[in-house]
């Protein structure tokens, strides 16, 4: 750790702390995020394995570039030493949200918003494409550049590695405004289309200000989206009411997407992007490679 001195704190979360550092070799600022072990009886956590072997296998310019993994003993793949263990990333002191909050007439700019909506986009296709679901997209964990406006993903510790057929995940996962209803509903299995769910509900807060679905718990989230879409029905998600947290006695409401069509449609500069929104926040499979395919990017 002597190549590296630390600034400030910057974040603080569940799995670990995040300073502002200086590497001193190379006098670059850099981000440290220390994982705690104090509470780890077997070791180190899952989920900091989980995101150092990730990230060792990501290479993309839309996820956040991690320069190597360190111990107190110095320079290690994975170690740990007097219960701590450092991941070094570059350093992005703006993330989508505080843009979002400190800049108000972002949701004015439809080229910034498309620029940001497709850099999203490559950067979760890209994790598809390798197998790997992020499971935490919200815009706390879009890191931006003020250099180039590029946008990265970042915090990778609920990452998962998925194969075929898909294996049993927890539920456990994603902040719960950007959480997908089947994740809501208990299923045990699911794919890509959880984060895919996320960027519908983060590319509507870009256009609209507020998030979309701001629910207060896991019920009341879940009954937000059933009055916007519709209480979903075998008919329309085959095998719904066989997730364990679905429930007959749930409200019956019909689907309100028309009104939320005229609702976006009415900011004319990003309604070609509409279809994106509509399709991304359906009871259906989707995935990020359609997407990218979309004219929309070429207007």
């Amino acid at each position: 750790m002597e190549q590296y001195e630390k600034v400030e704190k910057i974040g603080e979360g569940t799995y670990g702390v995040v300073y502002k550092a200086l590497d001193k070799a190379t006098n670059e600022t850099i981000a440290l995020k220390k994982i705690r072990l104090e509470q780890e009886d077997e070791g180190v956590p899952s989920t900091a394995i989980r995101e150092i072997s990730l990230l060792k296998e990501m290479n993309h310019g839309n996820i956040v570039r991690s320069a190597l993994v360190l111990c107190n003993s110095g320079l290690h793949d994975v170690v740990h030493s007097e219960k701590r263990i450092y991941l070094v990333f570059e350093y992005l002191d703006l993330d989508l949200k505080k843009f979002m909050d400190s800049c108000p007439e972002f949701a004015k700019n439809p080229t910034l918003i498309k620029s940001y909506l497709y850099q999203i986009l490559r950067g979760v296709a890209y994790c598809h494409s390798h197998r790997v679901l992020h499971r935490d997209l919200k815009p706390q964990n879009l890191l931006i550049d003020r250099r180039n406006n590029a946008l990265k993903l970042a915090d990778f510790g609920l990452a998962r590695a998925f194969g075929i057929p898909v294996r049993t995940f927890t539920h456990e996962v994603v902040t719960l405004w950007y959480r997908a209803p089947e994740i809501l509903l208990g299923a045990r299995q699911y794919s890509t289309p959880v984060d895919v769910w996320s960027v519908g509900c983060i590319f509507a807060e870009m256009v609209n200000q507020k998030p979309l679905f701001p629910g207060d718990s896991e019920i009341d989230e879940l009954f937000k989206i059933f009055r916007v879409l519709g209480t979903p029905n075998e008919q329309g998600w085959p095998g719904v009411s066989c997730l364990p947290d679905f429930k007959t006695a749930f409200p019956r409401w019909q689907a309100q997407v028309r009104q939320q069509h005229k609702h976006f449609a009415a900011w004319a500069p990003v309604a070609s992007a509409l279809c994106i929104l509509i399709h991304s926040l359906q009871f259906v499979f989707v995935i990020c490679i359609p997407c990218l395919h979309s004219r929309t990017w070429q207007q």
